[in-house]
């Protein structure tokens, strides 16, 4: 595990594999933290010989927390730029010019940034489960979102009926496992509970969406765009909608997932992102 730090902001990271592989920088969604790319996921990476990375994003888990920083009408405390920077950081902390770089939904949003801002630290992108920020694609729907944008979970049990529920209302329906649910969302509150930090990225994002879109017409990162057929949190037009900004963006549609990534599906993510990769 190690630290790294952009600016003011100090990033915690952990590495899996032989460094002296390609290196595949993997980035969380909103509020998620670096455990939810499970350490047996990550080995599965490894064993297809690629030197795996995970980390905390800013205001979640073991990294800085900008709690009191302003929100909403008063301001936002960062950008999506900012949480680019901070995957740049962690490549830099580990000595690493470039690599291969997956975002899963906000993480995507943080791939798509990179790709655009810090192209030279990249030599490819899978953006998964994500949109290009545009109103008109990749919307949740209304149930979802009421479910998203609900009153914070205050202590461990409301942490853990909340995932539980969204992952109910967005989850993968075929792979749906309450118990799986309840364990992981222990274990993360348990590492670290700080719902703050999870507003404070949302409106990172709401504040992040304008402009991308047409900045992604210029990509020249080799992209992989994935999305679920059962997505419901941001709907398959999200990914669609990326890849075809994206130019030569390859697509890939997998048929009943949700905005999860069950244990199940790990196989065949993996065989999507490798094959992707030893393709270039």
């Amino acid at each position: 595990m190690g630290q790294a730090r952009n600016g003011e902001c100090e990033i915690f990271y952990e590495t899996f594999g032989d460094r002296s592989s390609p290196a595949l920088l993997m980035v969380n969604g909103l509020g998620s933290q670096s455990i939810n790319y499970h350490h047996d996921w990550c080995e599965m990476f490894v064993d297809e010989g690629l030197y795996v990375i995970r980390f905390d994003n800013r205001d979640v888990g073991l990294s800085t927390s900008f709690a009191g920083a302003p929100v909403g009408e008063a301001g936002n405390a960062y950008a999506i730029s900012d949480m680019a920077d901070d995957a740049v950081a962690v490549l830099d902390a580990e000595g690493i010019e470039r690599a291969h770089v997956m975002g899963l939904s906000m993480g995507g949003m943080i791939v798509q940034t990179m790709a655009i801002e810090h192209p030279d630290r990249m030599v490819s992108m899978t953006s998964a489960m994500s949109s290009t920020g545009e109103p008109e694609f990749g919307q949740s729907t209304p149930e979802a979102f009421a479910l998203l944008t609900a009153p914070p979970a205050t202590d461990r049990e409301s942490h853990v009926q909340g995932s539980i529920a969204g992952l109910r209302m967005w989850g993968s329906p075929e792979f749906a496992d309450e118990s799986r649910w309840r364990a992981d969302a222990e274990r993360a509150f348990d590492r670290s509970f700080r719902p703050d930090g999870t507003g404070r990225q949302f409106m990172a994002i709401r504040a992040s969406a304008d402009g991308r879109a047409d900045k992604l017409r210029s990509v020249t990162v080799p992209a992989l765009v994935m999305h679920g057929s059962a997505d419901t949190l941001i709907t398959p037009s999200g990914g669609e909608r990326t890849a075809a900004l994206i130019p030569g963006a390859r697509f890939v549609l997998i048929d009943g997932m949700g905005h999860d990534y069950p244990p199940q599906l790990w196989r065949r993510w993996v065989a999507e992102v490798v094959g992707f990769i030893r393709s270039l």
